[in-house]
């Protein structure tokens, strides 16, 4: 990730660029909101792996989700097809995760509005 640090520059309407990550763009604004500091730095690095872990995990649930409807439809229903459809220890595992994340996310947003507290303005 870029550091936060070197993206202050950056006007605002660079990063409403067409096409751009939404969650990179994203990062982009919150970075040039916060104080030009070493822990504001590391607190982002933290919450865009969090963000892109929770994102990944979300995908997996959601693929899970489109599997079960699969195996749900009249020519492809039959009783092993359905216990193999709902017994996926991913799902669980991507669901425990989320929960993980959930609560990292939390945590760093505390982290970051108390930073743009500290943040001065212009």
């Amino acid at each position: 990730m870029t550091t936060p640090a070197l993206t202050r520059g950056a006007a605002p309407a660079k990063l409403r660029r067409v096409g751009a990550d939404p969650l990179r763009q994203s990062m982009l604004y919150l970075a040039h909101l916060l104080p030009e500091r070493a822990d504001a730095t590391v607190m982002m690095d933290f919450l865009e792996d969090d963000l892109r872990e929770g994102l990944d995990a979300l995908s997996d649930v959601e693929e899970h989700f489109a599997e079960l409807l699969a195996a749900l439809r009249p020519d492809a229903v039959c009783p092993r097809g359905l216990i193999e459809a709902g017994d996926d220890l991913l799902v669980q595992e991507r669901l425990e995760l989320l929960m993980d994340v959930v609560m990292r996310l939390r945590r760093r947003l505390s982290q970051a509005a108390g930073l743009m507290r500290q943040t001065p303005t212009t």
